[in-house]
């Protein structure tokens, strides 16, 4: 299967070629954080927002129902792993969170394969995009404690 990773709207692919889709649910807060991560996912064919809430009561309803390959999430102002990742990752282990803090331009992408990892994110439109790709910034993943990321 050829991926695009880049391609974005008025694109197209060479002809025959398949783009796989990265399936993202969009559960952050505040508002206003979620439009922008809405904003910067939003022309790129390779990324599909399968949903969108406000409400963190519904996310693990709705991921086990759409099937996302990532959620992103609210990081909060400690950096300390949210509980609803720890939640995320246990239910759903294919499943990757991205945490984001907009007011101390922080990112924090977790993962699961028997325990559960992590690495810095640039906090940028293309450190987020790399991330929902599958091209982390950092080679080695640190395992993830639930307590403040160095």
């Amino acid at each position: 299967m050829n991926l695009f990773p880049f391609l974005r709207a008025g694109d197209t692919p060479t002809e025959g070629a398949a783009v796989r889709r990265v399936r993202v649910l969009v559960a952050n807060q505040p508002r206003l954080m979620r439009e922008l991560v809405l904003a910067t996912i939003a022309d790129h064919l390779d990324i599909e927002v399968i949903g969108v809430t406000e409400e963190q009561a519904s996310i693990l309803e709705i991921v086990s129902r759409s099937h996302p390959d990532f959620v992103i999430i609210t990081l909060d102002k400690s950096e300390r792993r949210p509980d609803l990742c720890d939640l995320l990752l246990d239910r759903f282990p294919h499943l990757k969170v991205l945490a984001l803090a907009a007011e101390q331009n922080s990112s924090i992408v977790y993962w699961a394969n028997q325990d559960i990892f992590s690495n810095r994110v640039e906090t940028s439109e293309e450190g987020i995009l790399n991330t929902l790709r599958g091209h982390l910034a950092v080679d080695q993943p640190q395992k993830s404690s639930n307590s403040k990321v160095n």
